[in-house]
């Protein structure tokens, strides 16, 4: 085991022939992760906020942790997915382990329905709450694993499906946990996994999990992350939107009927039901089911704004809502001994109550009120418009030290559009180049003859384009698109024009069409925004991605025409100061999937020309790596002929 006794400062752990160059088997200087590494540190020692845009390839996950870990503070680490977690908690810590005598005290935290009840486990074996074989065969699998786990987690279980419903009924989501007053409190895979953290110096989740803690650290209950020092963001670009969600707040029919399920089944196991119960639990369902129907059937997102007139044609179905709610959380207070899991179902009737009254007020102007429909789900949500108060509050001003990294935080080479849209006012920043030698790796093609991407004459001459291109590349391609529509349009003239096999999303599980890709030939993957970041193929299997138009958010999507409508009322201009700024990073996350290392090799294509006819397409190009650039199909075909 290496000595770390001399490992004082960044500069002797990342320097060209500094610990790092004498550990790594691949070891490769990178100037970039040096200065990211030292401005970390040097944040973290004096106690200030920074911003980091680091390009792909600067090796940002070593560079914040090993400061973290030498700063001797306590440091969150937020990231944007699981996956990104199991990376840092599984690969990064034990790496650097190997070379520290001290042991590391570090541990990952996520959310409740991530783990298993035990005693929701042992509840399942006595009582009837499985349905088919398949519930029951999956039952076995996590019931004999619960005897050997150590943390609970599900993602141990290789062979448990992702969609298993057995899972569902024995997690430990909040909806039935009865706290310390459950019999397995002690041997609790939370309760366990709150003492690691409490007993770590690093502890690494993800935003969902850092914010919903955050949001409730006002609350009764609490948060459930120990103080901590300082937090890192990585993937910082998507804090925004997963703030937006918890400090939001919503309802859906789904969460009635799962009231009523959970009430009624809990009666039947504990034997307090009663037949005036049943009776008050079938109005309830009838009265929200009746509700809900009000908001009609249309699919998509919607803004609410008619609150007070809606509210005067239906306030006798809304108050029938509220009466039945309130009768099922009466019912459950005179239950008599109750069993533990009476209180978190009287919690559940009493926050749900709280969160319509909130929503149906519609009085707030700090919020925008929406209704989603999808398929037989009714969601009536309330988001706040504008996040930077929250985070200037709440993150900011509470804690010494917030460091904010992605590859994607600038815009035009500033932090201005980030640091407004997140309330960050006292921060450093950093923009550290790409390791990557751009200008040599990739291309970057705009046909001139397309059609502006608004019109009719589009998807088929981008259909054409897209054919042309696949062959010269040999399919081994990304094609991404703004919008669902679009992306079935292309796909259904492309797939018929072309030799090599094509994967389209929405036909699988999104880690599975990965899978296939990777393990295809010349495969062509049809997708949409949920594929434009945290997307990892290295390699010759992706070597174009085509990009269909300029990815400004959607309009008439009610939270980003509330956020255009409150700049223009502030006296912006929401055009230059939101949706430009927005669209240059995401088409930044959309381009940062093709070059992955320093071997891969690859043309990326917009088929969007606005971008060199319009004046605002120079911050798109001063946003994005320097790419070699054409607006000639045939250099596509020489680039890959080489």
């Amino acid at each position: 085991m290496s000595s770390t006794a001399k490992v004082l400062t960044a500069r002797q752990f990342f320097s060209r022939h500094g610990l790092l160059s004498k550990w790594h088997p691949h070891y490769e200087f990178r100037p970039g992760q040096l200065e990211m590494a030292e401005a970390i540190e040097a944040a973290l020692a004096e106690k200030k906020h920074l911003l980091v845009d680091a390009g792909t390839g600067t090796g940002k996950t070593l560079a914040y942790l090993a400061p973290a870990i030498l700063s001797g503070k306590r440091v969150v680490i937020s990231t944007g997915t699981k996956n990104l977690q199991e990376q840092l908690f599984y690969k990064d810590i034990p790496f650097l382990q190997k070379h520290f005598e001290r042991p590391l005290q570090v541990c990952y935290m996520k959310g409740r329905n991530n783990f298993a009840c035990r005693q929701k486990i042992y509840d399942a074996e006595k009582q009837p709450i499985l349905n088919g074989l398949e519930e029951i065969a999956d039952f076995q699998i996590i019931r004999e694993w619960e005897k050997t786990t150590t943390t609970g987690d599900r993602a141990e279980i290789k062979t448990l499906p992702e969609s298993s419903t057995a899972w569902q009924k024995v997690d430990a989501r909040r909806d039935l946990c009865s706290g310390q007053k459950c019999q397995q409190f002690e041997r609790c895979f939370l309760t366990l996994m709150h003492q690691r953290a409490h007993e770590s110096d690093i502890i690494i989740v993800n935003h969902h999990l850092f914010f919903a803690d955050l949001a409730v650290k006002d609350d009764d209950y609490g948060g459930i992350i120990p103080e901590y020092a300082a937090v890192v963001f990585d993937e910082a670009h998507e804090i925004e939107d997963v703030v937006g969600k918890y400090f939001g707040a919503g309802v859906s029919n789904y969460q009635f009927q799962e009231l009523v399920r959970d009430v009624a089944s809990v009666s039947r196991a504990k034997q307090f039901g009663s037949g005036e119960l049943d009776r008050i639990l079938e109005t309830l369902d009838d009265r929200a089911e009746q509700f809900f129907a009000l908001f009609g059937e249309s699919e998509g997102r919607v803004g609410f704004k008619g609150h007070v007139a809606f509210f005067e044609r239906h306030q006798a179905k809304y108050d029938d809502v509220l009466m039945a709610l309130e009768l099922v959380a009466t019912q459950l207070q005179l239950v008599k001994n109750a069993p533990e899991d009476v209180l978190p179902l009287h919690r559940r009737a009493t926050e749900l109550k709280l969160q319509l009254e909130f929503w149906s007020r519609g009085d707030n102007r700090s919020f925008v009120y929406w209704i989603e429909r999808r398929g037989r789900g009714c969601f009536l949500q309330a988001t706040p418009i504008d996040v930077s108060k929250i985070l200037e509050e709440k993150l900011f001003d509470a804690l010494d030290t917030v460091i904010l990294t992605s590859a994607t935080l600038a815009v035009g080479g500033t932090f201005e559009f980030t640091e407004n849209r997140l309330g960050i006012r006292h921060t450093r920043s950093l923009v550290v180049p790409s390791h990557f030698e751009y200008q040599k790796q990739a291309l970057l093609y705009v046909p001139q003859h397309m059609p502006d991407p608004r019109t009719p004459a589009f998807p088929k001459a981008a259909a054409e384009e897209v054919t042309r291109i696949l062959k010269h590349t040999r399919g081994r391609a990304f094609v991404l698109f703004t919008s669902y529509q679009q992306m079935r349009m292309v796909y259904d003239r492309v797939s018929l024009e072309i030799d090599y096999p094509t994967l389209l999303q929405g036909t699988g599980p999104r880690s599975a069409l990965l899978d296939e890709f990777r393990r295809t030939p010349h495969c062509v993957l049809f997708a949409t925004s949920s594929f434009w970041q945290g997307v990892d193929v290295q390699g010759d299997q992706l070597s174009c991605v085509i990009i269909d138009k300029l990815p400004f958010a959607v309009p008439s999507d009610p939270v980003v025409e509330a956020r255009i409508q409150r700049i223009r009322e502030d006296g912006g201009n929401p055009f230059y100061d939101y949706q430009i700024p927005q669209a240059a990073l995401a088409l930044k996350q959309g381009f940062g999937r093709l070059i992955r290392s320093k071997t891969d090799r690859g043309a990326l294509v917009l088929l969007d020309n606005r971008i060199t006819k319009q004046r605002y397409g120079q911050v798109f190009f001063d946003s994005l790596p320097n790419y070699s650039f054409t607006t000639q199909l045939s250099d596509v075909e020489k680039f890959f002929d080489v």
